[in-house]
């Protein structure tokens, strides 16, 4: 469980979306901020009315030497971290088969390895205090898919595991874990953050193409207030048990309750097959 009074938070990400606003927030509440980017001078204007309370530093989490000195300096700075917020990430646009193997894999290290080494670092500390939390920013796209971001599902498919086998890890050490899956919010994902191919395979035109070109008609109008997510992830943060999954918009609870109803139709439909398959007993 993470300290109420008075905790040290340690965001990636900041420079802007689900990341700057949660920095805003937690400074806005008195509390301690380390608040990163890969270019430090985005999060300036955060840190320079709280000097004494929030410290900015550059992080690109594809770097573990970075990783690795921001929490040395945070501990330096503050003695501890309570809360780890792993939020820096991105999107990637393509059909499967018009992947692009080096921008799939860049993408993995950003949005898995960067998060896991991000909080590997920060373990050792909140397991010598015996109290902690780990927000990791999954997505609606972490429990249902869609065309044209499969790759973009994989990394988010994986955060959700990893994420769950940590929770049962952890909890006995007094730390949590809490996933976020937000739906469409009104950030830079699908703005100036999206990456996506070059190659175009018009058999998918109807599929991830039709798809590519709403998203990008999307940006900016999206129904989502990060602000708001900001707030409803500080409000669960406080409760005395976090949830381990904590949706955020209409839509992604929408999409996530029709995923249930197709994987439990799933099941049902295929029971007998499905319990057929063991060793007679």
């Amino acid at each position: 469980m993470m300290q109420k009074e008075n905790p040290v938070w340690l965001i990636t990400g900041c420079s802007t979306g689900f990341g700057r606003e949660i920095a805003r927030e937690v400074l806005a509440r008195g509390w301690r901020a380390v608040v990163t980017a890969r270019d430090p001078s985005k999060v300036a204007d955060l840190v320079a009315e709280h000097p004494q309370r929030a410290l900015a530093l550059g992080l690109d989490v594809d770097d573990a030497q970075q990783i690795h000195a921001v929490v040395a300096a945070a501990l330096e700075r503050f003695g501890r971290i309570d809360a780890l917020v792993n939020n820096a990430g991105y999107g990637y646009l393509a059909a499967i088969e018009e992947g692009e193997d080096a921008a799939v894999r860049a993408m993995f290290e950003t949005n898995v390895f960067g998060l896991v080494e991000t909080t590997k670092a920060v373990l050792p500390g909140m397991r010598a205090q015996r109290s902690g939390l780990i927000v990791n920013l999954s997505s609606i796209g972490g429990l249902t898919a869609f065309a044209a971001t499969g790759y973009y599902h994989a990394t988010k498919f994986a955060v959700e595991g990893l994420s769950e086998s940590l929770a049962l890890e952890v909890r006995p050490l007094g730390i949590d874990v809490m996933i976020v899956e937000p739906g469409p919010f009104r950030t830079n994902w699908a703005g100036a953050s999206i990456q996506e191919s070059a190659v175009r395979i018009d058999d998918y035109a109807d599929t991830a193409g039709l798809r590519r070109t709403q998203t990008h008609a999307r940006s900016g109008r999206q129904v989502g207030d990060p602000q708001r997510g900001a707030r409803a992830i500080i409000e669960a943060a406080l409760a005395p048990r976090p949830p381990l999954h904590l949706l955020l918009g209409g839509m992604a609870v929408d999409a996530a309750r029709a995923k249930l109803e197709a994987l439990r139709a799933d099941i049902d439909a295929w029971e007998t097959t499905s319990r057929g398959a063991d060793f007679p007993s």
